[in-house]
Order: C-alpha cells, then sequence, then structure tokens
C-alpha cells in the first residue's frame, strides 16, 4: 500500500533527535536557493512544528534565535558571510517543507550547492557557536558531510539532517557544527566538506575574518 503524504512526512522525522527536531525550521534556509541566486530567508517561531502538548521554552538558544539571518544596516553582518546574505539582499522567502522520502527515477544528476555560515555575534557574546553548512539542489539524494578544523577531522558537536525533496525534485540537507566560542576562535580555519556521486565540494571560514 503506497503511503500517504502525511505518513511520509512523519517517517521523515522518526528516528532523529529532539535537538535536530528543533532545528528543523532552518531547513527553510536552504530551499530558499533558485535559479534567481540564493536569498535571504528568516526563520520565524512559528516555523517550527513541536509535538502537541510540549513545554514551551523560552531559552535563548531556540532555533529562531541563534539563526535568525536578516538584511541589517551595512556591516551588521559577519565580512565573511556569502555576498548575497548582505545588507543589500533582496526580500526574504518564505518556504516551508516537511520533506518526502520519493525518487524520481531518470532524474539526471545535479551537484549540491554548499553554503557556510559562521556564528553570529548575538551567540558568540554568550560564548556559543555554530556553524551551519546548507546543501540544495543535488540528485540523488545520497550524500555525506564532514566537518574539519585546521585540517583535522571534527566529529563531536556535528548533526546533520536528512536530505529532503525540494520542491524542483532536487533534495537539500543541512549539518551544524556547534562549539564554545572560545573553541572556535582557537583555529584559524573551519570547513564543511560535503561528497555526492563521488565528487567533493568544499566550503571554509576563517574565524579572523569573521571577527
Amino acid at each position: 500500500m503506497r503511503p500517504r503524504i502525511s505518513q511520509v512526512g512523519h517517517e521523515a522525522h522518526r528516528g532523529q533527535s529532539p535537538a535536530l527536531r528543533q532545528r528543523w525550521p532552518l531547513v527553510l534556509l536552504g530551499l530558499a536557493v533558485s535559479t534567481r541566486g540564493l536569498l535571504l530567508p528568516t526563520a520565524t517561531a512559528q516555523s517550527s512544528a513541536p509535538d502537541p502538548g510540549a513545554p514551551t521554552r523560552s531559552s535563548p538558544w531556540s532555533p529562531q534565535d541563534r539563526f535568525l539571518l536578516q538584511a541589517g544596516p551595512r556591516g551588521a553582518v559577519p565580512r565573511c558571510w556569502p555576498g548575497r546574505f548582505g545588507p543589500n539582499s533582496q526580500p526574504p522567502w518564505y518556504i516551508f517543507s516537511n520533506g518526502t522520502q520519493l525518487t524520481v527515477l531518470g532524474q539526471p544528476k545535479s551537484a549540491p550547492l554548499v553554503t557556510l555560515f559562521p556564528p553570529s555575534s548575538k551567540e558568540l557574546s554568550t560564548n556559543k557557536a555554530t556553524l551551519v553548512c546548507l546543501i540544495s539542489d543535488f540528485y540523488p539524494s545520497g550524500l555525506t558531510v564532514a566537518w574539519k578544523a585546521d585540517g583535522t577531522p571534527v566529529t563531536q558537536g556535528v548533526e546533520t539532517t536528512k536530505p529532503w525533496k525540494q520542491s524542483n525534485n532536487k533534495y537539500a540537507a543541512s549539518s551544524y557544527l556547534s562549539l564554545t566560542a572560545d573553541k572556535w576562535k582557537s583555529s584559524s580555519r573551519y570547513s564543511c566538506q560535503v561528497t555526492h556521486d563521488g565528487k567533493t565540494v568544499e566550503k571554509m571560514v576563517n574565524p579572523s575574518v569573521c571577527s
């Protein structure tokens, strides 16, 4: 029996940790990639879908606080952010999706578009640092993500979502590296390496440039 779409979306979340489920609002960042370029999305509290009856937490570390990406005054964003996410970015897109596990046969392969974001200054002020690696527009869905600090593999503090399907039948995913602010500043280079269809795409960020 073919599962209903609602059932498929439910299966996509099964087995993930609560912390990772709380970060689902961030995945709409990856869905903002279109033929017009990577537009600036904004995660809001309304975009999350908590379990019914779950207690409301007023923590400063909610995903919308940690990864609020908005166009602001010139110089307000880190200098090392991708240029299209600066203060002159176009208005944000709001695209929500629970994703599916469907597969389209015979579709041409597509290499992933990878964007790496450094921690925000607001987060660093509380001795927290989370790097966000957004991966979009790839097909088929299989890929691996690896993080490195100064060329050394990092596995602690890493969380990667399962790929979900975009409206164009390609896939998107996101990966997170959580550190302390001191740890973030102690290395000269961090990288997110995405391997898809035997090819690797690497994006790097330099803490000294972001300060």
